[in-house]
């Protein structure tokens, strides 16, 4: 079977940032509130122009600059994570190839998992590659979460955020991603959810969630590690769904990876779903301490459905 691999990242925000100060003029909060239970200082909200198809192109427009090798007339798949699509269809990833002018007509599908959604789509990726049917892949993470969210809901406004990312996956002798680890809890189908019967808005059984996290994530998080034939202690970043630090952080502490890098975007991008983790990467690797090449990174994200999926990569 042929190997894969990550060669370039890139990521896009609006760039309208809005404090935690901001939404006490919306509901009834507190900066110290927020902060407090969920870790989140700012976040990014869409300026009104911008959609999910407009930030997933310009998230993958950054990864091909980013790309020395791999350009937009190489992809012959394109898969775009997102739980809220502008249209049903065309779907995302059609509007991203034809944006592209990718005239070679690359396979395009969107992966609806919520914030599990980009973890699920390197794992198509991934599979597609391995099964020779692709060979260069544009996976993507792109939500607009604002337009689901009801702002006199205090709980769950002060979480949400717009956003994307973008990882350009290619063949590889070498396996640079580990197999996925992936799946779900039926029973906890709704916990988090966006239905029509709540007028399409955001909404989460919050107890619920955080029970299971602290509970079941660790034992998948080790699975994760064991399925890339590694130990925690090897690690060099862990990179989680941005979706509250008071979740990342102790998560990160039971993963017992004493030298990892554990991102932290949520506090200045808040939970942007889907598009989080390529998000939360992309912009360490743009700082000016990017992780160094050959490192290996813990990505795991969690979430609507109730799913998760995660795998290691190489960073390029």
């Amino acid at each position: 079977m042929t190997g894969s691999k990550v060669v370039a990242f890139g990521h896009f925000q609006p760039e309208r940032i809005v404090p935690n100060t901001e939404l006490e003029k919306l509901v009834e909060t507190s900066d110290e509130w927020i902060t407090r239970r969920v870790g989140i200082e700012e976040r990014r909200w869409g300026t009104g122009v911008e959609t999910v198809d407009s930030m997933a192109i310009k998230a993958a427009e950054m990864a091909f600059g980013n790309s020395a090798d791999i350009k937009a007339a190489d992809i012959d798949l394109i898969v775009v994570a997102t739980c809220t699509a502008t249209d049903r269809s065309p779907n995302m990833a059609a509007r991203v190839a034809d944006a592209l002018n990718m005239e070679q007509g690359p396979a395009t599908m969107d992966v609806n998992v919520a914030c599990s959604g980009f973890a699920h789509a390197v794992g198509i990726a991934q599979g597609a590659i391995a099964a020779g049917s692709a060979k260069n892949a544009l996976v993507i993470g792109s939500e607009m979460l604002t337009d689901y969210t009801d702002f006199t809901d205090r709980t769950t406004c002060v979480l949400t955020a717009d956003g994307a990312g973008a990882f350009v996956i290619t063949a590889s002798e070498d396996n640079g991603i580990s197999p996925v680890v992936w799946g779900s809890v039926p029973s906890l189908s709704d916990a988090v959810r966006i239905e029509a019967e709540n007028d399409m808005k955001f909404a989460q059984n919050g107890q619920s969630v955080y029970r299971w996290t602290v509970t079941q994530l660790p034992k998948i998080a080790s699975q994760i590690i064991e399925r890339a034939g590694m130990k925690p202690e090897e690690l060099d970043a862990i990179v989680l769904h941005q979706a509250n630090l008071r979740i990342i952080e102790p998560l990160a502490e039971k993963i017992g990876a004493p030298n990892a890098r554990v991102a932290t975007d949520v506090v200045y991008s808040g939970n942007t779903s889907a598009a989080s983790v390529p998000l939360a990467l992309s912009k360490m690797m743009a700082s000016d301490e990017p992780l160094p090449s050959g490192s290996k990174a813990l990505l795991f994200a969690f979430g609507g459905g109730l799913a998760y999926a995660g795998q290691i990569i190489t960073i390029p």
